[in-house]
């Protein structure tokens, strides 16, 4: 699943719940919406404002020389 952060605390990120993917959208970690399409999460954040975070995997540490 996804999540993505905008301007201004958003946070929106794609879960499951009761069987369904809703997007949750959340400003300064409090609740705003749970969202069905895109469209829906527009009401709360322009679309241009979010950035998608991604996981790096984590491995060993390589010393340069």
């Amino acid at each position: 699943m996804g999540r993505w952060v905008g301007g201004d605390g958003f946070e929106v990120e794609a879960i499951r719940l009761d069987g369904h993917t809703l997007l949750r959208v959340r400003q300064h970690g409090f609740l705003v919406a749970y969202c069905r399409s895109i469209a829906e999460v527009t009401r709360y954040v322009p679309l241009e404002e979010l950035v998608e975070l991604v996981s790096l995997p984590v491995g060993e540490a390589r010393v340069r020389g």
